[in-house]
């Protein structure tokens, strides 16, 4: 199978490289061809612009985009890992969407009724944050942060969702606990929804 991952976070020894790095050791074991887009290493601009604006109005995109359009067409099944930072993407996360999953490419309204473009295609969402469940469960961010992501981006734009971590107090977390969550990464990636 053919498995992009779309990896979001600047320090190179973060927990987050660190989950990365169980993903990729999980498909590699599975025999998966696995494509890479860290998106600070490559430098992805994550500002939508009015001249990105005017090309899509115009049925047009800049090169960069096309690149990150051409590797999500390309693969069966796609993991985005990035944190939590102020209960939500980092902005070079949020900007790779609102610039890649453009209108005509992740979805198109037909006769008023919104149309997901990406069905087919599998995805698995890893974040960490610093707070824990509980906390989250009190404010009600559980639930915000599932209807924001998961319903209003990827299962919007016609992905299906296999699973979304939320590996909770990551700034204050055991080694024993990390074991745990990789366990965790390793089994959905050894699971037969990814193994077809």
């Amino acid at each position: 199978m053919r498995h992009l991952i779309i990896y979001a976070h600047p320090n190179e020894n973060s927990l987050n490289s660190r989950l990365l790095q169980t993903v990729i050791e999980s498909l590699d074991k599975e025999h998966h061809d696995i494509q890479i887009r860290d998106l600070n290493k490559i430098g992805f601009n994550p500002v939508f612009s009015m001249e990105d604006m005017q090309r899509q109005f115009a049925g047009q995109i800049s090169d960069d985009i096309k690149t990150e359009q051409e590797y999500i067409s390309l693969a069966d099944q796609i993991t985005f890992i990035y944190p939590i930072w102020w209960t939500g993407m980092p902005a070079i996360m949020k900007g790779y969407i609102d610039r890649v999953f453009s209108y005509g490419f992740a979805y198109r309204y037909d006769q008023g009724v919104q149309k997901g473009l990406l069905k087919g295609k599998k995805a698995v969402i890893i974040n960490t944050h610093g707070k824990s469940h509980e906390e989250y469960e009190r404010m009600g961010m559980d639930k915000a942060l599932t209807l924001t992501s998961d319903n209003g981006i990827f299962l919007y734009s016609g992905f299906e969702i296999v699973q979304h971590f939320f590996f909770d107090r990551a700034d204050k977390v055991s080694p024993e606990e990390v074991e745990i969550w990789k366990e965790q990464i390793r089994n959905t990636y050894s699971s037969p929804v990814f193994n077809l």
